[in-house]
């Protein structure tokens, strides 16, 4: 048996043809030659037990058993299950999901191959490897599955009783005649794993089931099967806590060899309150009250010294630090997160859109009506205070901060008592005054901060939240502006950096297209929104996953994967242009 075929096995791919199955807790990359490169396990936190998308050695490889194979794949229509498609001198495919519901202390990796058209033979290696301790010699159980300590990790895999130890790790080659199936279960847990685990054929159901249930179908969009993928997306990476991961990796880096790679595995208050309102818009949904549940708590706990990001079970985010992988391409590994030291005042102003969003369906009980409060009383008092603003950058008296905190406050008014209501009325007057006074461009639209002239797309959204109305000529002035100055065929990138190209200083930030489409939409431009919005949700790869920027000049994903924010304006986005634009909702 050969037992080392080449590092293609596990070479890293571009970004574009990952495929993410998750399950809430956390989730896996899967790449076209049926390497699962990244999961972290038993959270979104903890340390990979895969990693060979960063350059660790673990892996869990189903593959064709030939180099001369060309893959292809696709979600089935409203979950995160994926199915890999393979042709040789036949047709494989892999059916893989992560089980659900999910149990926060153990994962379950389900991969049913089946031979679709002629017999099948796959290469199957199974390599788990923890960054901190050691990996036991395998055991066989008496059901003929195979049982692993990996560090603090129990192993458990079935479907693989002819694998052998070997030095790439557990390896096997399977023959499938046409038109069978077989299936392979790999439990992983921070428990040791007594029970008797399901069936294949019942944990594939619970999935179905499962899935079903979490995303309903969506009719009457601008485009109804992405906005309904947008949402298995966002419930893959929304925990039971309610908590939703910005992304499921770390350290992809969004531009070669400039340090600019980040640890996204946590929870980001703003990005969380961005799905929640584009939820907010598809009726009452889940993932719109997992959103007021996580931040309601989050605010609740600490008040006006708010966290911008918290871990899944509303833990501080550790600190940045350096881990001994030797990285993606073009990025060193970070684990950790600074933003765990910055305060940002959007934030706050967020938190009551998102809660504004869910009164509009009656959905805020009397600890939601607290946290409004307090959110509301935070701003009142640190509005003057500097922040990091919504980029993280330097801190400053960021435009677009102020805007969002005006703009939540009017939000919420329209449902508070009648003293509540003019109380934040008046201060949501006062902060729209204070920013036209000194953050007015001479050219009459917003600036980024008093001291800086420069454009920023971000305050495009001080119009479409209502911070100020849609037809003030700072709203129309700023649009133009950023069109003009940060729109580039038919993307938008965030600010310029400097003199040079805006493609040459970063990619374009998809999320700022979506925005472009949402405001041109609000001033009656639809022809120019639709434009945005189709060239914007086309800058994906095959699994239609999504990172944080495009780099338009080679036509590839930069940052971590998948971007949540990014598929939540995706999905606000269809569901907006698809009628008139209504400020009420």
């Amino acid at each position: 048996m050969r037992t080392n075929r080449s590092d293609a096995d596990v070479a890293p791919h571009v970004l574009r043809e990952y495929a993410l199955v998750a399950d809430g807790e956390r989730g896996a990359l899967i790449g076209p030659r049926g390497d699962l490169a990244w999961m972290c396990a038993p959270l979104w936190g903890s340390e990979p037990v895969f990693s060979t998308l960063l350059g660790g050695p673990g892996i869990y490889l189903v593959a064709p058993d030939t180099p001369r194979f060309v893959w292809g794949g696709y979600y089935e229509d409203g979950s995160l299950i994926w199915r890999s498609r393979w042709v040789d001198t036949g047709i494989i495919e892999c059916r893989e999901a992560l089980a659900m519901p999910a149990d926060r202390h153990t994962a379950v990796i389900l991969r049913r191959i089946v031979a679709l058209d002629g017999p099948a033979r796959l290469r199957v290696l199974l390599r788990a490897q923890p960054d901190e301790g050691r990996v036991s010699s395998p055991s066989r159980a008496p059901d003929d599955s195979w049982h692993i300590r990996a560090g603090p990790l129990h192993l458990r895999w079935s479907g693989a009783s002819t694998a052998v130890r070997s030095r790439a790790g557990m390896e096997m080659h399977l023959d499938v005649p046409q038109g069978h199936t077989h299936d392979l279960v790999l439990e992983i847990s921070d428990r040791p794993l007594v029970d008797i685990p399901p069936t294949p054929d019942e944990l594939w159901d619970r999935t179905e089931h499962a899935w079903a249930t979490a995303v309903a179908p969506i009719q009457g969009t601008l485009a109804d099967r992405d906005a309904r993928h947008a949402t298995a997306v966002l419930t893959g990476l929304t925990s039971s806590s309610g908590g939703m991961v910005a992304a499921a990796t770390t350290s992809l880096p969004e531009r070669a060899e400039q340090g600019r790679n980040y640890d996204y595995r946590y929870c980001w208050i703003r990005d969380q309150c961005y799905a929640g309102q584009a939820a907010a818009l598809y009726d009452p949904h889940p993932l719109l009250d997992a959103s007021v549940r996580f931040v309601g708590e989050r605010l609740l706990a600490d008040g006006s010294k708010l966290k911008p990001a918290y871990t899944t079970d509303g833990g501080d985010v550790p600190s940045q630090s350096t881990a001994e992988l030797p990285g993606y391409p073009g990025g060193s590994v970070v684990v950790g997160n600074w933003v765990n030291h910055q305060f940002q005042l959007d934030t706050f102003g967020e938190a009551l859109l998102l809660f504004a969003a869910a009164a509009r369906h009656d959905g805020l009980e009397s600890s939601s009506w607290r946290a409004v409060e307090t959110a509301a009383a935070a701003i009142e008092a640190r509005w003057r205070e500097p922040d990091a603003g919504i980029w993280e950058l330097d801190t400053r008296r960021w435009t677009h901060s102020t805007l969002t905190c005006a703009a939540g406050l009017r939000a919420v008014a329209v449902f508070a008592p009648h003293a509540q209501r003019d109380r934040w009325l008046d201060l949501a007057e006062t902060l729209v005054d204070h920013a036209r006074h000194r953050c007015t461009h001479p050219s009459g639209r917003w600036q980024r901060a008093p001291d800086d002239e420069r454009v920023d797309a971000a305050l495009l959204l001080s119009a479409i939240r209502g911070a100020i109305p849609a037809t003030d000529p700072l709203s129309r002035r700023t649009l133009d502006a950023v069109r003009t100055t940060l729109g580039s065929d038919g993307y938008v990138y965030r600010f310029r950096h400097d003199d040079r190209p805006l493609a040459e200083a970063e990619g374009a930030f998809l999320l700022c297209g979506f925005l472009m489409a949402l405001a041109d939409h609000q001033q009656g431009n639809r022809f120019e929104a639709v434009r945005w919005f189709e060239r914007n949700r086309a800058a994906c790869g095959p699994p239609a996953l999504f990172t944080e920027e495009f780099d338009v000049i080679e036509r590839q994903l930069r940052g971590n994967l998948p971007q949540a924010f990014v598929h939540a304006l995706l999905l606000e986005t269809a569901r907006r242009l698809a009628q008139p634009w209504d400020s009420t909702t």
